[in-house]
């Protein structure tokens, strides 16, 4: 058990520490710094340069640790070159960041589609979950009329995009990001124990894990890095593991539960004002905390607390409990959303007067 958890955990922790801490002068050498002078983006919260291109030493880490733990197969192969897939261009983004420019929001998502392509071809699938009120549902049975492809190979496909666009959504403070797929890949690892005694998928979570604390250390507040847009590719990688056993996707959806219900409601907010679901504002959820006045660190601490509740809930209800654990989630959150929404036009109101 020691070898499951604690190697994979620790060795993934030092070696992406080290990583980040020799690439901080190349990536500031080659100019990948997020200057808030140049980069006008609504949701920028830094007052001072700060090297990005994060994502390089986090999924470097992952990668040379599971070269070393791991046996590779042809899937295997295929998740890590999506993920190399989405490294590359996050890091071209990045760069066009720091030259005041960016890659089409457009342009990305179609990356993210072809990355999951690349996945879910390898054979990653959600071939079935489980009936909260009995029974096993087998998604691999079930094609969709006229693709002839079987729902579950869509549904992974579609929740890999999620998390890739989710997660980037949720990385506006410092340290909020690598600590909420730090809680995510544990608990994940520790369910596939528990439930599926997937012992790679395990491992494989455990050195996720590892490298999101490894990388924490320079992002935490004040962060000496930012994980930029090339950290796609590590939540690329968390979502794999979540989907690897269907039992784990409610967990994961439940572990990761805040920003996922921030991120809808962000997409609806801005349907509903007429504006893309890609254009960036300063009205997520984190981003509201901060301007009540709370700081980066405390914004921080409540994404991780929220998400090891959870992910504690996630370990320990039966599956009916989690479903109702969900709904109470979804309508808590969303309501705690429109309030701090009505607060926050009440306070621009006051000010306007």
């Amino acid at each position: 058990m020691l070898i499951v958890t604690l190697l994979p955990f620790i060795l993934s922790l030092c070696i992406t520490a080290v990583l980040t801490w020799l690439l901080l002068p190349l990536i500031k050498k080659y100019g990948l710094i997020d200057d808030p002078k140049l980069h006008k983006h609504p949701g920028i919260i830094h007052t001072k340069p700060i090297p990005r291109g994060g994502g390089l030493p986090f999924f470097v880490g992952i990668l040379l640790v599971s070269l070393i733990l791991l046996p590779f197969n042809t899937q295997l192969s295929a998740i890590f070159l999506a993920s190399a897939i989405a490294l590359i261009v996050g890091l071209i983004d990045d760069k066009f960041n720091a030259e005041s420019k960016d890659i089409s929001p457009y342009i990305r998502f179609l990356v993210n589609i072809l990355c999951a392509t690349i996945v879910v071809g390898s054979g990653v699938s959600i071939s079935f979950i489980t009936n909260p009120f009995g029974g096993i549902l087998h998604l691999d049975t079930i094609l969709i009329p006229l693709l002839n492809i079987p729902i579950g190979d869509v549904i992974a496909g579609l929740w890999i995009i999620w998390v890739m666009n989710m997660l980037n959504w949720s990385k506006g403070v410092d340290g909020q990001m690598p600590g909420i797929v730090a809680i995510s890949a544990l608990v994940i690892g520790l369910l596939s124990l528990r439930f599926t005694g997937g012992v790679i998928d395990a491992q494989l979570s455990f050195i996720i894990a590892g490298s999101a604390v490894g990388f924490l250390i320079f992002n935490f507040s004040p962060a000496k890095i930012f994980p930029g847009y090339g950290a796609t590719s590590v939540y690329l990688l968390l979502a794999v593991v979540s989907i690897f056993s269907g039992a784990k996707l409610a967990t994961a959806i439940l572990v990761m539960g805040v920003p996922i219900v921030d991120a809808v409601f962000t997409i609806i907010r801005r349907l509903i004002n007429k504006k893309s679901p890609f254009k960036g504002d300063r009205l997520h959820l984190h981003h509201i905390l901060l301007d009540l006045g709370y700081s980066q660190r405390q914004v921080a601490f409540a994404y991780w607390g929220f998400s090891a509740l959870l992910g504690t809930a996630a370990l320990t209800l039966e599956n009916k409990s989690k479903i109702f654990a969900l709904i109470m989630l979804l309508v808590i959150v969303t309501g705690g959303l429109l309030f701090l929404h009505f607060m926050v036009r009440l306070r621009h109101e006051k000010d306007v007067s």
